[in-house]
């Protein structure tokens, strides 16, 4: 007769508890542990302090009598051809089995923050891109689609989505963030945790929390947050995703919070997420973060005493190998028991107790690069691309123009690719092998795209300049852009504003065309530029995206997730701001953008109808519904992104002078109209009052109907009435928007 445990019928925690009951200390530390198998001492870090930790680690031969919690990175630590990856990590799986009485295997985990990040995987936009499509279906359906080519090789858990709201964009982990406010996040985040869990991985949200609000943007710094700060703009998007996302991961930051390592905060990772969320799943701590309690927070005066206060506040695995959490460090049993439980619980859910399971053997051909993936990263890289300014109508290009192509970037496929990308993370040390996948430079897509054009280096003959400019990704210095690599401002790197001026002064028309990881200042350039074009480390497909929204093929509908600052210095300078954060006369210094949060241009031209609100006065427990109609009056179809802004005009605290509350893509024909009906809750409403209560309060406030933060179309006055009214985890964080299509407009 089976063990309880292995009973396929009983509930995963009996069934966890079960098996928990029946092992020894070192068998339940084992689960909390993980090894790293490839990783080295030698060569560049892909994680900070990596070559120092590696040597001091629990060796996998050590763990095997007791089991192992994590394998870590299998496919993403060294090129490994995808079917003899998926044979090799069977393979290890076997031994790991074999290796404990129990025949347990572990959770092997991954990146996959631009798709799997594997030799040969489809490489997706950055996530900063994803925030500009503003398309909560497509990113559902790129996160579920990454995820199953992960669970077709043995994967269980991917290491993503990063949730950290954009404070300050030198940080140089911008490129990995979703964008700069919270409900943006919140959506297009929750959106992605949907489709990864949907595949059956585990997704882990990071960084949790205050990683993005670091002194100066410096990487690992201190974050100078107050309490109502860290609850109205950090941590609303973990909580959407986990409670709407069903997200079973969560990971801390590196960051302290006032002095308090998150990797040691009991207050973020039991009181507020389990006890207040009702979070039920893992904490896993990002690498080496337990270590870092120890040798960077300098909190702990051993790894003994770094893995009690990490487990203490609820840290359940250590990632990514064994050194604090290893059988040969004593911990305390019923913290040990705690987090050993929630481990098991989630293999079991993984179906890793079953008698039965059918592990993945490896061996059969493995394409992580099929055309359903590519095109999939075509579409995200082709919303994805935004189109600033083009006031000259020189966009979109005719084919058979001269065109002088300017800059380095433009001939780059690190210009299309983030740091968390393979070719820009592992493959960048390993020079010797091809990239894995296709990926065309702007310069050869546009070849591509505009066969009739002659391109040439001269601008003075040319008819238009081209003049790419960005970043190159990398880690902990080794780019412009990415993990480490933070900038002292928002000047162009690589002296390409030499190369603008240049092309300036050419007397021909140019255009701007950004790649990069984060915003760049453009306001030097901002009346002379013929147009202006930006795209977020687009991906594998990103250089035939540019390139189609620059010959018209692609309408552009991306709108900025960040906004782009008018000067280099200035900063940080979020939209999320109130009065006293914007220009006005007690500062010299003018942090108004040059191009706001959620702007962007089409080749069409849209109109919108006056809105309609069933009940312009509501409870402070109610809601209302309002109606708008927008129609496609140009002459070729296109995309326009419609925003809801709220607008508080007195607040007992001082208040963001508009914050989005919700959003829709509405995609037309030419003449074509469509009807949007959203819903909003009075508690979207809600923030956090002087006595740290997340209240609703009665009053009036306003509803911004805009095409970005500082382009408003129309205002719809509403009135709250009723009691103050104190609100918590159930309240209702999101405005449904319902997009009806309706039949063409003839005039």
């Amino acid at each position: 007769m089976a063990a309880p445990w292995q009973d396929t019928t009983l509930p995963a925690h009996t069934r966890a508890a079960d098996l928990l009951a029946r092992m020894t200390t070192e068998e339940k530390t084992a689960q909390l542990s993980s090894a790293w198998i490839g990783a080295d001492t030698e060569g560049a870090d892909v994680a900070p302090g990596q070559h120092a930790y590696v040597a001091r680690s629990a060796a996998l031969d050590a763990l095997l009598p007791y089991g192992l919690g994590h394998l870590t990175r299998p496919f993403g630590t060294v090129p490994v051809e995808p079917a003899k990856g998926a044979a090799r990590l069977a393979e290890l799986q076997r031994t790991i089995r074999a290796g404990n009485r129990f025949g347990v295997p572990a959770i092997a985990h991954e990146e996959c923050l631009t798709g799997f990040t594997a030799w040969q995987a489809t490489v997706f936009p950055t996530p900063l891109a994803w925030g500009a499509t503003f398309d909560t279906a497509l990113i559902t359906e790129m996160a579920q689609a990454i995820g199953t080519s992960m669970r077709a090789v043995g994967i269980h858990q991917g290491l993503a989505p990063v949730l950290d709201v954009v404070r300050d964009p030198r940080w140089g982990r911008t490129e990995e963030c979703i964008g700069e406010d919270p409900y943006l996040v919140g959506t297009i985040g929750t959106a992605y945790v949907r489709g990864l869990e949907a595949a059956g991985i585990v997704a882990t949200l990071k960084h949790f929390a205050g990683h993005s609000a670091s002194r100066a943007a410096r990487n690992h710094a201190p974050a100078s947050l107050g309490p109502r700060e860290l609850a109205d703009v950090i941590l609303p998007p973990f909580e959407m995703a986990v409670r709407d996302g069903g997200a079973r991961s969560v990971m801390p930051a590196y960051n302290d919070l006032d002095g308090l390592p998150a990797h040691a905060h009991a207050g973020l990772l039991t009181q507020l997420l389990r006890e207040q969320w009702e979070f039920t799943g893992t904490v896993v701590s990002d690498y080496y973060g337990v270590s870092l309690l120890e040798e960077a927070h300098r909190v702990a005066d051993g790894e003994g005493h770094a893995a009690l206060l990490a487990l203490a506040a609820g840290v359940d695995v250590e990632l990514p190998a064994a050194r604090c959490f290893n059988p040969a460090v004593p911990l305390p049993a019923d913290l040990l028991d705690r987090a050993a439980l929630r481990v098991l619980t989630q293999k079991c859910e993984l179906g890793l107790l079953d008698p039965d399971r059918e592990p993945v053997t490896g061996g059969a051909p493995v394409d992580l690069n099929p055309p359903h993936m590519r095109e999939l990263a075509q579409k995200v890289a082709e919303e994805s691309v935004v189109l600033l300014a083009n006031d000259s109508g020189m966009l979109p290009l005719s084919d058979g123009l001269r065109i002088a192509l300017l800059g380095p970037l433009a001939h780059e496929q690190a210009a299309m690719l983030g740091c968390y990308t393979f070719p820009r993370h592992v493959g960048v040390h390993h020079p010797e092998l091809p990239t894995g996948v296709e990926v065309l430079t702007l310069a050869g897509a546009l070849c591509t795209e505009l066969p009739g054009a002659v391109f040439a280096d001269d601008p003075a003959a040319a008819d238009v300049c081209l003049a790419v400019v960005g970043d190159r990704s990398g880690l902990f210095g080794r780019g412009s852009s990415g993990e480490g690599c933070d900038a002292e401002d928002l000047q162009l790197p690589y002296e390409q504003a030499e190369l603008l001026d240049e092309s300036m002064a050419s007397g021909t028309p140019v255009v701007i065309v950004v790649l990069s990881g984060r915003p760049y200042a453009l306001g030097r350039w901002a009346h002379r530029a013929a147009a202006v074009v930006q795209a977020f480390f687009p991906g594998q497909e990103g250089g035939g995206a540019v390139a189609g929204v620059l010959s018209g093929r692609v309408d552009p509908s991306g709108r900025l997730p960040i906004g782009v600052p008018r000067s280099p210095g200035g900063q940080p300078a979020p939209y999320l701001a109130p009065p006293l954060g914007r220009h006005g006369f007690p500062s010299t210094v003018d942090p108004t953008p040059l191009y706001p949060f959620g702007y962007g241009l089409s080749y069409t031209t849209f109109s919108w109808g006056q809105p309609q609100c069933d009940a312009p006065e509501l409870a402070t427990d109610g809601e209302t519904a309002l109606r708008l109609t927008v129609r496609n009056i140009g002459d070729r179809p296109g995309t326009e992104v419609v925003q809801f802004y709220l607008h508080d005009p007195v607040g007992t605290v001082a208040r963001p002078e508009v914050r989005l509350v919700g959003y829709a893509r509405v995609t037309l024909d030419a003449g074509a109209s469509a009807e949007l009906h959203a819903t909003f809750p009075a508690d979207l409403a809600a923030y956090t009052g002087a006595d740290g209560r997340r209240v609703v309060e009665p009053g009036a406030l306003e509803l911004r109907l805009a095409a970005s933060s500082a382009h408003v179309h129309h205002t719809v006055p509403l009135t709250l009435t009723g009691p103050v009214r104190a609100v918590g985890h159930e309240r209702r964080m999101r405005c449904e928007v319902r997009v009806n299509c309706m039949s063409l407009h003839h005039s």
